[in-house]
């Protein structure tokens, strides 16, 4: 049997990987003419570095990871420290695998690279994207934007956000807008002349923004990004979120946070957008994976580490079905997925809410920080402690 992917995204990537070392031949197929990935800088979490363990990537992207020694949160209006969380000592023998901060480009490129070192399983295809799909029988019949139509017994849509397959099976139309607007930035660390916060993660909060500055490659350049809850959205407005109202949203806060914002790149910005929860990804032999079963906000960094987690669950109910329908078999993936992916969704927006408080629900939210200690995880330790597939 050929299980076909739509989407060669990290989603994608990952679970023809993660297929491939149970065995499966994979086709992945991609809409873009190369495969590669939009964006900076992504936060791996412990329960993302044990997938990348299983995927058998880790070592390779540990050359190019950074390690930040604390999770900090700054008051960007004060410029006080909120909270801190360390990343060593107990947090390790805690959760057993590090937090990191890396490239997009790097972690895709790693579980590409591991693809197509198996080029007799993987298959990887570009300018083919999904148009539309049905099922004969056993059989998934595919056909692509270009007219072609391939051939599978099992089809996973991992095509995103704006997910073709999402929309054929759930039919729920357009993702949730937030309202929310990133711009992002990376720049040598010799550009940086201010390096006070440059060995953690920190998160600047601020009153309908945010400022969170990691390194990169390796510790060489600062990762930026501004996100902003705009009024112009709230207003109805069109054209919103621009680098004109991040600059008056962020004017109240302090130097440091505001002399960052010449490390932001005005060439592209990224709308935050998710979906309310719901069941129902897997329709006879296909299903649905990553952004496109359950786009997530980025407050908690956990986005790729769901759809890793993913790949990772759904090859192994494949491996372990014996006689069990392929579709009973989705089924069974989509149930051991669905609570803990609703959860992160829902977690997610809560947490952007606490990031941009203001008035007196950002005096409540720093003087409740205040009191957790700095190896205190319990916000955390339900998505670290990760999964048993």
């Amino acid at each position: 049997m050929t299980i076909l992917i739509a989407g060669g995204g990290i989603g994608g990537v990952s679970a023809a990987l993660a297929l491939a070392q149970r065995g499966f031949k994979v086709r992945v197929l991609e809409r873009a003419a190369e495969f590669g990935e939009i964006g900076f800088g992504i936060q791996l979490g412990p329960n993302a570095f044990d997938m990348l363990d299983r995927l058998g990537v880790r070592e390779a992207l540990e050359a190019t990871a950074f390690f930040p020694n604390n999770l900090v949160m700054q008051d960007a209006v004060s410029g006080k420290e909120v909270s801190r969380i360390h990343l060593k000592g107990a947090f390790r023998r805690q959760y057993k695998w590090p937090y990191a901060v890396i490239h997009r480009r790097d972690l895709h490129g790693a579980l590409l690279d591991a693809c197509r070192a198996k080029p007799e399983l993987v298959s990887l295809e570009t300018s083919s994207g999904l148009k539309s799909f049905k099922q004969d029988g056993e059989r998934m019949l595919v056909t692509l934007d270009d007219g072609r139509e391939v051939e599978g017994g099992m089809l996973i849509c991992a095509d995103g956000l704006r997910s073709v397959g999402r929309q054929q099976i759930l039919k729920d139309g357009e993702p949730r807008v937030s309202g929310h607007v990133a711009h992002r930035g990376v720049v040598p660390m010799e550009q940086v002349s201010d390096t006070r916060f440059v060995d953690d993660m920190v998160i600047w909060a601020g009153p309908n923004l945010h400022l969170v500055q990691y390194r990169l490659r390796g510790g060489t350049v600062l990762n930026n990004v501004c996100v902003i809850e705009s009024e112009q959205y709230k207003q109805g407005r069109q054209n919103w979120g621009g680098m004109d109202e991040v600059e008056q949203i962020f004017s109240g806060t302090v130097p440091y946070v505001r002399d960052a914002l010449r490390f932001i790149s005005t060439e592209r910005s990224w709308v935050m957008c998710d979906r309310d929860p719901k069941p129902g990804w897997t329709a006879g032999n296909a299903t649905l994976l990553g952004d496109a079963a359950h786009p997530t906000l980025q407050y908690l960094a956990q986005g790729a580490c769901m759809a890793m987690e993913d790949g990772v669950v759904l090859a192994a109910k494949m491996a372990g079905r014996g006689d069990t329908s392929i579709n009973a078999t989705l089924q069974a993936y989509e149930t051991e997925r669905y609570l803990r992916a609703a959860r992160i969704t829902l977690t997610s927006r809560f947490f952007g809410h606490v990031c941009h408080a203001g008035g007196g629900a950002r005096d409540l939210r720093n003087h409740l920080a205040a009191q957790r200690g700095t190896e205190n995880f319990f916000e955390v330790d339900w998505i670290y402690r990760g999964i048993e597939a």
